[in-house]
């Protein structure tokens, strides 16, 4: 996929622009109509939450105004200048709310090279949605230009990531603080959050929508604990099949890192023939197996033990990390990530340099 520019603006994980005939404004999708249009009816509407969806760009003004609405339900929006956060707002629903933002004064007071040695330029402002659907409606710089980020102002490589409501941030005080977005910050790479919560289920129209993006350098799949005791473990096999041999195929050289199921109550459970307990040993078996027969060199099995490490970091549910939990996860999986990020790193810049 090519990047998403719109009115000189760069929409981050964005994969379509919608506009309605009868809607004033623009919503940010995160997935491509016909692939929404394939999934379960819960997963339709999770596909249209603009999680982790950004608008970037950089300005001359001063002083700006953005307009935005969140249309079903009430979110927070949180604006960065680089990497550094500077205010968090409350869209009400179906309200269009404008926002004056202003070029923090105090960067002149401090060493350039403070503010730049992170991910991104600190020139990038950045403005990240929360789990809702996020509407766009204008951006006023009062006559003042505006660019879309450069690509040295933006990290050099990126993660997608797909999974259950665990990686769409459920248990998360606020998206931004999910697993996969702190392993992101913690890595310096940007994140393409797919996350479906509760409906995480490997359609084939996802599992193409992966393979056909050229906009990712790794990947990161969290697949099973949506479908346990819903999709037998044959289909179960059928749709993993599809969509790490389409991305494997396509992608040989890009690193896609699979998880087990995470540790949960069904983990645990006194009735080891519940259907959870047994469906989750075997869809387990199935990625093992995958994994085993297929033995692709950029393919790589993670434990989920080896991720969500301490059960008490999860919330009273006993399957959603809490806040804590979030950002335990992210520590463990930014170092299991950590080796094969460097490598693709020092490959980005011997390809940079060689051109």
């Amino acid at each position: 996929m090519e990047r998403t520019i719109l009115d000189q603006v760069y929409f981050h994980n964005v994969a379509e622009i919608e506009e309605r005939a009868l809607l004033p404004g623009r919503r940010l999708q995160r997935f491509p109509r016909e692939v929404r249009e394939a999934l379960t009816d819960k997963g339709r509407t999770k596909a249209a939450e603009s999680s982790g969806c950004e608008l970037r760009f950089v300005t001359d003004a001063n002083v700006f105004r953005l307009t935005l609405a969140a249309q079903e339900k009430d979110g927070q929006v949180l604006v960065f200048k680089g990497d550094l956060f500077h205010a968090a707002y409350t869209l009400r629903a179906g309200v269009y709310t404008t926002l004056e933002l202003e070029q923090p004064d105090r960067f002149a007071e401090v060493p350039a090279a403070l503010l730049t040695n992170a991910a991104f330029s600190p020139q990038v402002w950045r403005v990240y949605f929360d789990r809702y659907s996020a509407v766009v409606a204008d951006i006023d710089t009062f006559g003042y230009g505006i660019r879309p980020p450069r690509k040295e102002e933006m990290p050099s490589l990126t993660m997608l990531a797909y999974g259950s409501s665990i990686t769409h941030g459920v248990g998360a005080l606020s998206h931004y603080n999910c697993y996969a977005q702190q392993t992101g910050r913690q890595l310096g790479v940007d994140v393409l959050n797919m996350g479906l919560s509760g409906s995480c289920f490997c359609e084939p129209e996802v599992a193409r929508h992966f393979a056909a993006r050229d906009d990712w350098d790794f990947a990161y799949l969290e697949l099973g604990v949506n479908m346990r005791a819903v999709v037998p473990v044959e289909e179960f096999e059928r749709r993993v099949n599809l969509m790490l041999d389409g991305m494997t195929q396509r992608h040989p050289a890009k690193p896609i890192f699979v998880t087990t199921i995470y540790p949960n109550r069904a983990t645990h459970f006194f009735d080891t023939s519940h259907p959870y307990a047994v469906a989750e040993l075997a869809f387990n078996d199935v990625l093992k197996r995958y994994w085993e027969t297929k033995r692709h060199e950029k393919l790589i099995l993670l434990d989920g033990r080896e991720i969500m490490t301490d059960f008490t970091s999860l919330t009273t549910d006993l399957i959603h990390p809490s806040e804590y939990g979030h950002t335990r996860m992210g520590e463990q999986l930014a170092c299991l990530l950590q080796p094969e990020v460097e490598r693709l790193r020092m490959a980005k810049i011997e390809e940079d340099e060689n051109k």
